[in-house]
């Protein structure tokens, strides 16, 4: 079980840009039944496929070489 000292540390290591958001998931939190059932939810145990993990793999990289796209960029790539 998570203890409070494990929360305190969590929210410790966010940057300050992240505070208001986590703020507002811990205050919805008691309050708002869905939230909390996704909060709350199992770890999807299906088996990945070989394409889920060269995906994944592809994703992983992209992060690790900080190659990685804005929103912004994905938005006006879609023409959104």
């Amino acid at each position: 079980m998570t203890s409070r000292a494990e929360l305190h540390d969590i929210i410790d290591m966010l940057p300050d840009s992240e505070l208001e958001s986590a703020q507002r998931l811990l205050r919805a939190l008691p309050d708002d039944p869905v939230l909390r059932a996704l909060l709350t939810a199992p770890i999807d145990d299906e088996p990945v496929t070989e394409h889920e993990r060269e995906i994944l793999d592809r994703a992983r990289e992209s992060l690790r070489a900080e190659s990685g796209v804005t929103t912004a960029e994905l938005l006006q790539h879609l023409g959104l």
